[in-house]
């Protein structure tokens, strides 16, 4: 009987291969994925990617949930002690019981807090419209042209930033008693009219323009005011925003100038607010109820602009 030898299974296959493959053409047969099988409770170093990918994904979203409620807690605080009865207002209960509306009626009725909040308006709007201008051209200023000083400038804007406001308050508090503007909303407005960091916000979105359109816009016969117009700014619709809502907040939130300037407790809501806080006590329902409508209208101009604030945190890579 003869002996026959046979071939490994892997020297026959690849003869197989060899005898169907022919020249100029594609026969490659793709090779079988493989069925991968995690069994039950194995570390997350054996799972695959694509399950580590989504076991970190809810880690991470949960995360953001537990300091989303942290830091939406003292804002329902303060709705809820402001739906309390006034002789509830120090109450520790999280859920208001009974709800009343006493401390919303006593505050219409003991400030014009709707003429507050219309000056207050007022006054955040020009003092962010001017901040915003000023800010646009020193910014473009800074990164399209070389002058000489140039570093002196922008050095100097980058230290009035980092000075204390409490260092200027006294100088500024002279120079504007000098120029009879105090009780006014312009006493207020005038020292504001520049923001040293609205200039380094824009500086940065203003290098990263692409220069070939600015170029392109010259080559246009586009003087330098009108490429700033036309060309540089419909393209930075997001920073522009995110700037200005940062600016319009900031304004509304300030207390400590508009106090020190006006002595009418009725020309805006921050010093009709401090009207509540007294040395015979302090009608902690009444402030929570005025806080809570003078962040209304901030509430709603952050959601309008939420998405332009969105995009210009991508934009500039700020995650």
């Amino acid at each position: 009987m003869p002996f026959i030898l046979e071939a490994p299974a892997s020297e026959t296959h690849a003869e197989q291969s060899r005898a169907e493959w022919t020249p100029g053409t594609d026969n490659t047969t793709p090779a079988p994925v493989p069925q991968i099988t995690v069994a039950k409770g194995a570390p997350e170093s054996q799972l695959p990617v694509g399950s580590r990918s989504r076991w970190r994904g809810l880690a991470g979203h949960s995360v953001l949930a537990v300091v989303a409620l942290f830091c939406v807690f003292p804002v329902y605080w303060l709705f809820a002690t402001s739906l309390r009865r006034p002789e509830d207002a120090l109450s520790q209960n999280l859920i208001p019981w009974p709800l009343s509306l006493e401390n919303y009626t006593y505050v219409l009725e003991a400030i014009p807090i709707v003429a507050m909040l219309v000056n207050t308006f007022l006054m955040a709007s020009v003092m962010t419209f001017f901040q915003l201008l000023i800010a646009v051209l020193a910014a473009y200023g800074f990164a399209i042209w070389d002058f000489p000083g140039k570093r002196l400038a922008m050095f100097l804007f980058i230290g009035s930033w980092l000075v204390p406001f409490q260092v200027t308050m006294i100088p500024n508090y002279v120079l504007i008693a000098n120029l009879g503007l105090l009780n006014t909303i312009a006493g207020v407005v005038i020292p504001n009219l520049a923001s040293a960091f609205g200039v380094l916000m824009l500086l940065q979105h203003m290098r990263a323009f692409p220069r070939e359109l600015i170029d392109a816009a010259k080559v246009d016969g586009r003087n330098s005011f009108l490429t700033l117009w036309q060309v540089v700014l419909p393209n930075m619709k997001p920073a522009l925003a995110a700037l200005a809502s940062m600016m319009f907040i900031s304004a509304w939130n300030d207390s400590l100038w508009p106090m020190l300037v006006l002595r009418q407790s009725d020309a805006l809501i921050q010093v009709g607010i401090r009207g509540f806080l007294s040395a015979e006590g302090n009608d902690w329902g009444a402030v929570m109820a005025a806080a809570g409508l003078a962040c209304l209208p901030v509430l709603a101009i952050y959601i309008f602009l939420q998405r332009y604030v969105v995009n210009a945190f991508i934009r500039s890579r700020i995650k």
